[in-house]
């Protein structure tokens, strides 16, 4: 059985090496892209805010989010060409991925089209309409749970005298009412119950999901959409899975949806958006392996074999992209703060914070992200295990069933490291601006941008302060 490769294996120190497209090493140092991590903390002409940032710290590296839109509009345009398909291709972010100001902006400014899925979402589309980053054309989705009544079901309703080109994602009949009694003209989506390896439509109606319409509901919804006179069928909406790492195994998985889209396209001509939801996998560890090309070429070709089939057009193509856009552009790094032998099998290595706050998912479901020192890579390396500071026996990487062996530098003086593929999720599961586990102050971030090939534009966010801490927990200065 393999095991997700999280940093460098071997004892030996590293030569200048390249990770991945955008971690590598040289003279001892890592770089992000061409940035010079180490040189945030530790100072040195040429990069760098202009004075040494404190330990912990975030980054939000904006680059890295245009570079992924970019990418996969450019294999879906290719994959088109290649296959002659009759369709278009939707690159849409998946806002609950990560929901902040400075990346909602760049995913619009880069031409995303936009996700969302709570009444706050809505708000945040307001904003982004009212300062011009969200144009009349661009699509929001409106997935979740839209209850008549409820205030995302209510502001739905505000928004779309603000946006036109905005779509219901209807999870229940229920939902249908406020948007028929509106009078609004709505274009809708129907949420298909489809998430896992389902073979057929039976195994597909008979999965326990809290998310979506089992087939009966859909064609029901579906009639009702059309009897509706303000409302039209636009989109349909199937969601298998998340980081599904095989691009075969992806497509097969969709292809009972596929069938379906098809059959309610005979029904309803107004329909010809195939929404696939997310599942696009990222790399957050170092032996990733997915060929996107293939994926989007199977999809394609798939959905042009079943329509087909049905004498109905093929549709246009979209994905909901949250962790694919989102995980690489963020990375936290920490300062060893003592290296204690303790009578263990290996070493322990303490940083200055905690890494089952800042990265939840490694102690809730044992996920893996990437560790690499910034500095000291050209010194011998030794397997070591890494705790944060709170008092807590979870607050421990690699998570506690992991097979994977960590690596670091044997000198810790003055040593940095840093948690790379932690940008989608982490930190919007463990709280902006809340207090944390054990008490422990929100880092402060850093926000990296950079035109092309051009010197580097830092922002650094200031992270909380004790009084901070104190006031979120009721405790009022003496």
């Amino acid at each position: 059985m393999t095991r997700p490769v999280i940093g460098w294996e071997q004892e030996t120190p590293v030569p200048d090496h390249v990770f991945n497209d955008y971690l590598n090493s040289r003279n001892g140092r890592l770089f992000y892209e061409e940035l010079d991590l180490a040189q945030l903390f530790l100072g040195g002409a040429g990069q760098g805010p202009g004075q040494p940032l404190s330990s912990p710290l975030e980054i939000v590296y904006l680059p890295r989010i245009r570079h992924q839109i970019q990418r996969m509009q450019a294999i879906f345009d290719q994959a088109i060409r290649t296959t002659a398909y009759e369709g278009a291709f939707y690159y849409a972010y998946a806002s609950k991925a990560n929901a902040a100001e400075e990346v909602i902006r760049t995913t619009l400014a880069a031409g995303a089209h936009h996700e969302m899925s709570s009444t706050v979402d809505v708000e945040i589309g307001r904003i982004m309409r009212a300062r011009g980053l969200l144009p009349p054309g661009r699509l929001v989705i409106c997935n979740g749970f839209k209850t008549a009544g409820s205030d995302y079901a209510n502001n739905i309703l505000r928004f779309k005298g603000e946006h036109a080109n905005l779509i219901p994602v209807v999870e229940d009949l229920a939902e249908l009412p406020p948007l028929i009694d509106s009078g609004l003209p709505f274009d809708v989506g129907l949420r298909q119950k489809s998430y896992g390896p389902h073979q057929d439509e039976a195994e597909m109606d008979s999965y326990n999901s809290r998310f979506g319409m089992d087939l009966a509901t859909i064609w029901k919804t579906a009639d009702y959409v059309a009897a509706a006179p303000n409302l039209n069928l636009r989109l349909y909406h199937a969601m298998v899975g998340s980081q599904i790492a095989s691009p075969a195994d992806f497509v097969a998985w969709l292809k009972p949806p596929m069938e379906i889209y098809a059959r309610l396209r005979q029904r309803h001509p107004t329909l010809h958006i195939f929404n696939f939801g997310g599942g696009v996998p990222v790399a957050m560890t170092l032996d990733f392996h997915f060929d996107y090309d293939a994926f989007a070429s199977l999809l394609l070709t798939t959905l042009q074999e079943v329509c087909g089939r049905y004498r109905v057009p093929v549709p246009d193509v979209m994905g909901e992209f949250g962790r694919y856009t989102t995980a690489e552009h963020g990375a936290h790094l920490f300062k060893i703060i003592a290296a204690k032998e303790n009578n263990s099998a290996l070493p322990w290595y303490i940083i200055d914070g905690s890494i089952m706050s800042s990265f939840p998912d490694s102690w809730a479901l044992s996920e893996h992200f990437i560790v690499l020192p910034l500095n000291h890579l050209d010194q011998p390396f030794q397997q070591v295990q890494l705790g944060g500071i709170t008092c807590d026996s979870d607050d421990v990487y690699p998570p506690k069933p992991s097979a994977s062996p960590l690596y670091l530098p044997v000198e810790t003086e003055n040593l940095y490291i840093g948690f790379f593929g932690i940008g989608a999720y982490q930190e919007m599961l463990g709280g902006v601006k809340g207090s944390k586990h054990c008490v422990l102050p929100e880092a402060s971030e850093l926000i990296i941008d950079r035109d092309a090939a051009g010197p580097y534009h830092f922002e650094v966010l200031q992270g909380q302060t004790f009084s901070d801490v104190m006031r979120n927990l009721g405790y009022l200065a003496l």
